[in-house]
């Protein structure tokens, strides 16, 4: 059962690095670590300036059906659309096959619902029909059910593909109370939008009970990586370890 999810897990990974830090060597050692024996993950979660140089490492070692997510309006998630817009819309045209926007819930926090709203409208429209948009609403910042709930909602009116946690740059990021009120939105909503959870998912037992979750909630066959991602990166080892049979200490990070 625990190989089965490690497996899933796999699959449905969005391996990350979003550090200020990363250079060509640090992009080159993250699609490295995506080709592994047990297969590949859905995407790799990269800034903006490493779109181009990750699709190309990712090509060189032949894993050309690994996504290129990136991320808009990061992490402060601030309200100014036009800036965000412009970010997705450059996103778009070096080559990202998904975009991550931060929802404005600090704006959603002061009661202003209208901000979001507008803002997921315009990036999913820079996005286009083939180009995914997660957006992500900071859950742990937001706390409250009904905030969280909330800004899931206007998130999918207004074009997500994807809701998200978190950025993984807060204190708070996913956890399972937010996943079951995000997923019960998607459920209720009738709507084909998927759910990611980032930030703090570091083992094989950590993920076996978010996938758990969601089958419970939404049925088996939804999780997959169409609809079900972790924006993780030392999960991958774990992972790797509980495949290969090993056993490894939880890594820290995103």
């Amino acid at each position: 059962m625990v190989t089965n999810a490690a497996l899933l897990a796999l699959t449905c990974m969005d391996l990350t690095s979003l550090n200020n830090s990363d250079d060509r060597q640090t992009i080159s050692q993250l699609c490295q670590q995506a080709l592994t024996p047990f297969g590949a993950p859905a995407a790799l979660c990269v800034y903006p300036e490493w779109i181009t140089w990750a699709r190309l490492e990712l090509d060189r070692l032949g894993l050309n059906r690994v996504k290129i997510a990136t991320v808009t309006n990061f992490p402060s998630g601030s309200t100014d659309i036009d800036r965000a817009v412009a970010e997705t819309t450059r996103a778009v045209a070096a080559g990202a096959d998904e975009v991550d926007v931060v929802f404005p819930y600090q704006a959603l926090q002061r009661g202003d619902e209208h901000c979001g709203a507008m803002l997921v409208q315009h990036c999913k429209q820079a996005c286009g029909p083939d180009i995914k948009l997660k957006v992500i609403i900071e859950s742990g910042v937001l706390q409250s059910t009904d905030l969280i709930a909330k800004a899931s909602i206007i998130a999918i009116e207004h074009g997500a593909d994807f809701i998200k946690t978190s950025t993984g740059k807060v204190a708070v990021n996913a956890t399972l109370e937010a996943a079951e009120v995000m997923l019960k939105v998607i459920r209720d909503s009738g709507a084909a939008v998927g759910f990611k959870a980032a930030g703090g998912v570091r083992t094989v037992a950590d993920a076996s009970r978010y996938l758990q979750l969601a089958e419970q909630i939404m049925g088996p066959s939804w999780v997959t990586a169409a609809h079900f991602r972790f924006g993780a990166s030392g999960l991958l080892q774990q992972v790797i370890a509980e495949l290969s049979g090993q056993q490894q200490a939880p890594l820290q990070g995103y």
